[in-house]
Parts: C-alpha cells; sequence; structure tokens
C-alpha cells in the first residue's frame, strides 16, 4: 500500500475507535483506543487459526507499517513538544534535582537491575541470552514514556508538584534511555567499543548535545516569533521547529527528543510570555493539543494493531515470562525512585506515598515496543518484544486506569494523619 492510503487506512481505525470509546466504553481516550484495538487484534489472530486467508491479509497490510520509525522519527518530535510546551519551566526548576537524578542514575540503577536479573532468569526458560543484550532490554523498558505519561496525568487530577516531577521525569529520561540504549546496540552489534571513553563521548554528543541544540532552534523561533504578530505564520513557525529541528537534530547525530523537550519548554514559556498575543496562545495552543489528541489516538491505536505481529512470538513461556516481567520492572522502579527520594528527603519535603506514585505513575508506552524492535534478532528480539509488549499494555491499561485513584487514596491518608497531628 502507498504511504497515504496506510495513513489514511490508521486515521480510519484511530477515529473508529474512538468513537466507539467515547460512545460506548467512556474510558480514557488513548486507553479505550488501544483496549478496542487490542480488542479487534485478538479477534483477527484467533480467526486467523481457523481461517489463515485473514490472518495474512492482515499481517501483510500491519506488516507495511514500521511501527518503530513510525513512532521515532514522526510521531515523537511532535508529541515531545506539544507535551513540553504546557510544562511550567518554574514548576520544573523547583523539582530540577529529583527530576535530574532519577532521569540519569535512576534510568542507569534500572538498566542493571532488569539486565541482571533476567539474565538469569531467562535460562530458566529455555532462553540462552547474554548480557548485554538483557541489559540492553533493560535500557528500553526502564524510562518512562512521556508520551502515555503525559496523555493520562491530564485526567488522573494528581497534585501539581506530583504531575512535575513525573512528567519533567518521563520528558528527559527518554532522552537519555534512548542514549544508553544505543549505546548498548553498538557494543551488541560490534559497532562500538566497551569504553568509558566512547559512552561518555556518545553521552556528550547526544544528551547535552540535544539540549544545546534545542536551546539554539528554540531561540531562533522565539525570536522570529517575537518579531511578528500574525497567528497563522506563528503557528507555522512552530510547526516548522519541530519538523526541521527533529531531522536536523538526526542529520548532526544529537538527541531530537532532547531538543524538542528543550525548544518546546522555551516556546511555552518565554516565548508564550513574551512574544505572543492573546490571540496566538489560543491559537497555538489548541493547534497543538488538536495534535496531540490525534496523534496519541494513532498510537495507542498502532500499539494494540501491533500485535497481529507479535502474535506469533506469543507462547506460554514468553506469555508466563511476560507476567513475571511486570513485577520485575516495577520493583526496579520502586528502588530506583527509592534512592534519589530518600537522599534528598533530609534537604526537601516529600508527601509519604511520593515513593509509590512515583513507581506506579512511571508508565511505559510505544517509545519502548519501538526501541525493542531495534533489537538484532540474534540478541533475542522476538523474546523481548513479546515482554515489552506486556509489559506496556499492562502499564497503559492496568497503571494509567488506577494512578487517580492511588493518588487519591495516598492524598485522603495523608490529610487523616495530617488532622491527628494538629
Amino acid at each position: 500500500m502507498h504511504i497515504f492510503e496506510l495513513t489514511a487506512l490508521l486515521l480510519v481505525i484511530a477515529a473508529v475507535l474512538g468513537f466507539l470509546n467515547v460512545r460506548y466504553l467512556k474510558l480514557p481516550t488513548t486507553i479505550g483506543i488501544m483496549l478496542i484495538s487490542l480488542a479487534f487484534s485478538l479477534v483477527l489472530v484467533v480467526a486467523g487459526r481457523f481461517f489463515p486467508a485473514i490472518s495474512e491479509s492482515a499481517e501483510q497490510i500491519v506488516g507495511q507499517i514500521d511501527f518503530g520509525k513510525t513512532v521515532l522519527n514522526v510521531m515523537l518530535s511532535y508529541l515531545l513538544f506539544a507535551g513540553a510546551l504546557h510544562v511550567d519551566l518554574s514548576d520544573l526548576a523547583k523539582q530540577k534535582f529529583i527530576i535530574g537524578v532519577m532521569a540519569t542514575v535512576g534510568v542507569v540503577m534500572s538498566t542493571f537491575l532488569i539486565g541482571t536479573i533476567f539474565y538469569f532468569l531467562l535460562p530458566v526458560f529455555g532462553f540462552e541470552i547474554g548480557f548485554l543484550p538483557c541489559l540492553l532490554f533493560g535500557s528500553l523498558i526502564s524510562p518512562t514514556d512521556p508520551v502515555a505519561v503525559l496523555g493520562i496525568l491530564k485526567k488522573a487530577g494528581v497534585s501539581r508538584s506530583l504531575e512535575t516531577k513525573i512528567t519533567g521525569e518521563s520528558l528527559f529520561n527518554d532522552g537519555v534511555g534512548v542514549v544508553v540504549f544505543l549505546a548498548l546496540l553498538g557494543l551488541v552489534t560490534g559497532d562500538a567499543e566497551l569504553s568509558a571513553g566512547h559512552i561518555t563521548e556518545l553521552f556528550f554528543r547526544d544528551a547535552i548535545g540535544g539540549i544545546i541544540f534545542g536551546a539554539m532552534i528554540g531561540f531562533i523561533a522565539y525570536f522570529m516569533l517575537k518579531k511578528i504578530d500574525n497567528y497563522q505564520v506563528e503557528v507555522l513557525v512552530t510547526l516548522a521547529l519541530v519538523t526541521g529541528g527533529y531531522v536536523l537534530a538526526h542529520k548532526l547525530h544529537v538527541s531530537g527528543p532532547l531538543a524538542m523537550v528543550v525548544a518546546g519548554l522555551m516556546i511555552g514559556n518565554r516565548g508564550r510570555r513574551l512574544a505572543m498575543s492573546d490571540t496566538t496562545r489560543r491559537h497555538l495552543d489548541m493547534f497543538w493539543e488538536l495534535i496531540d489528541e490525534v496523534l496519541n489516538a494513532l498510537l495507542f491505536a498502532l500499539i494494540g494493531i501491533e500485535l497481529i505481529v507479535i502474535a506469533d512470538g506469543v507462547t506460554g513461556k514468553t506469555l508466563l515470562l511476560g507476567l513475571l516481567a511486570i513485577g520485575i520492572v516495577l520493583a526496579s522502579r520502586f528502588c530506583a525512585v527509592s534512592v534519589p527520594v530518600l537522599a534528598l528527603k533530609p534537604f526537601r519535603h516529600f508527601s509519604p506515598g511520593a515513593i509509590k506514585m512515583l513507581t506506579w505513575g512511571g508508565l511505559r508506552g510505544g517509545i519502548s515496543v519501538a526501541l525493542a524492535l531495534a533489537i538484532p534478532k540474534e540478541a533475542g528480539r522476538d523474546v523481548f518484544l513479546v515482554l515489552t509488549y506486556v509489559i506496556v499494555i499492562f502499564s497503559i491499561s492496568v497503571q494509567g486506569l488506577t494512578v487517580g485513584k492511588l493518588y487519591q487514596r495516598l492524598a485522603g491518608k495523608e490529610a487523616e494523619v495530617t488532622a491527628e497531628n494538629e
């Protein structure tokens, strides 16, 4: 199928699924769309067992959609910019230490915890996979997905400070996680050497380079916005900033995700305050909110549809391993969150349920699936892809639907404790 035909098909699927969710399920849009598409894919997979032609046709169509490239090279830039556009920089600055530590030390710690556990666990299920590929899996599943987090936290009703911690961490640890993943991928494929110098160079070039590049293109766009007062052209400038900036970041081998986050923060704060009229702010917000909603619908529909492609790798062993992986990833997340929170507790206040909320609110999404697809086949891609898929489905559906309720319960307990101490 032609790229336009595939895009048209995806839009129709997402629109129909969105309608069914709003009309009948009434769940948060992203979760509802994913669950319906997952159920639809499951029906096709089961039907394919009895009527192979159905399964073959579905696999052929879905197989033409390169999930990894679609998410990482197309959707991610717009979704990250749209998310960062509405993050208050002053709130982010207040949480900079906890966000910085969780986005760096937390990601690395979780990567090694998960990688080590699976290195010893996989042989029990009959999978002989090396330590480096296991670390590679740890690096792609450790960072929380900003797309999943931003889409769900908006409707969860959590406090502003907690939302800033979770959102800020997810925006930045995604870039750090991709850098760690690329470094390990180079080692697995033999394209890079195992040395502190190489890893440091990669981190500074990708992560630091991405932040600097994002600030540069953000400033250029800010300068252009400040010189004119025409909301149509100003919206076009931000669209060009994201599209052209992400492509250029890729050409310069710096982190596109981090560049988009920094550029979004600059336009959403300094640009919004000093370079836009009220009319421009209103139209800019409406435009990027619409882009965010549409792309989120497409992405979560894609996650559900992807089951058709990976269904052959789902066996009793991989499914059981996936269920165990959910607990392992949550436990590793709990450890990676506890260390920075406990270390900073003497210097700042944290609510009693902060560790639980940061653990349960750390959702995984389409980015993890996209990275899992980049693992070489000989490095255990089929196994790790199923594990990633199971974790992502659980994270979005179960954690996403209950994170608001968990917060309300913890907030209620905190209020009771405060009342008793007064």
